[in-house]
């Protein structure tokens, strides 16, 4: 596993750079905002009524060496998800500690959606499929383009357009579009010197036509014209078409997470 140091830009040792990783998951936080976030102890509960995504509805541990009470903690973390009607979920990165996942081993809890996050020097990223072009202005043809690309169900719309209208930091929404309408698009989220990706989609009609990648470059130059030096985004270990072409662009695993629920009796 390729890794980074506290800049988030130097290989470094085979177990991730916990100051990395600290980095990039509250940039993470603030990119992909949950509407209801409480703290117990370390753990942070986000919670959001209005979208089911698992990065906004899950409990995710944020130090090692906090470890008291897991069993304890891990029904009153089930009671806030149930007033939420949302299933109790846990996101652990390399910051969980390790007895909360032997408790979850024990337990008979499932694992799910490994998911590797990915970093990359903008300068080293061939930009020469960018298009010149400037992020989209309308939030609502951007949520309609990228809930139609991806194939998500049309009711998510008013809890997308909530979250993409909470992002503080800098962002572009971008979308290409040919003859047929929109076709590929993603969120890009310039956090200082980081620009994160999110939401990355192509029209299933339209792929293999490197829409994909100009889609990615068009918004690497719009942020690094903004003062971003290091892209980041995640990606499913099972996405095998995606990590390929990430892979292609000069993106590096940094560290992984996965889910963790319990299983049905």
């Amino acid at each position: 596993m390729t890794t980074v140091s506290g800049d988030i830009g130097v290989e470094a040792a085979a177990r991730p750079d916990l100051a990395a990783v600290r980095r990039l998951e509250a940039v993470g936080f603030r990119a992909w905002p949950a509407a209801s976030v409480q703290y117990d102890g370390s753990w942070q509960l986000r919670l959001t009524a209005g979208h089911p995504s698992k990065r906004l509805n899950s409990v995710n541990p944020l130090d090692p060496s906090d470890t008291n009470d897991l069993e304890t903690r891990i029904e009153r973390a089930a009671g806030r998800f149930r007033a939420y009607g949302r299933p109790l979920v846990f996101r652990q990165t390399p910051l969980a500690p390790d007895p909360l996942d032997a408790y979850f081993d024990t337990h008979g809890w499932s694992r799910f959606d490994e998911t590797q996050v990915m970093t990359a020097d903008i300068a080293a990223i061939d930009l020469s499929a960018a298009q010149d072009r400037v992020p989209v202005r309308d939030l609502g043809r951007y949520v309609d383009a990228s809930i139609a690309i991806l194939g998500h169900d049309l009711a998510l719309k008013p809890g997308l357009t909530e979250v993409l209208s909470s992002i503080r930091p800098p962002s572009g929404l971008f979308v290409l579009a040919d003859d047929a309408g929109p076709a590929a698009s993603l969120l890009c989220v310039q956090d200082n010197d980081l620009a994160g990706l999110f939401e990355i989609g192509t029209r299933a009609d339209a792929r293999r036509r490197g829409l994909a990648r100009s889609t990615i470059a068009t918004a690497l130059a719009w942020a690094r014209q903004n003062g971003a030096h290091r892209a980041w985004l995640q990606v499913e270990r099972a996405n095998a078409p995606a990590l390929s072409l990430y892979g292609a662009l000069g993106f590096e695993e940094t560290y992984r997470y996965v889910y963790r629920q319990r299983s049905e009796p």
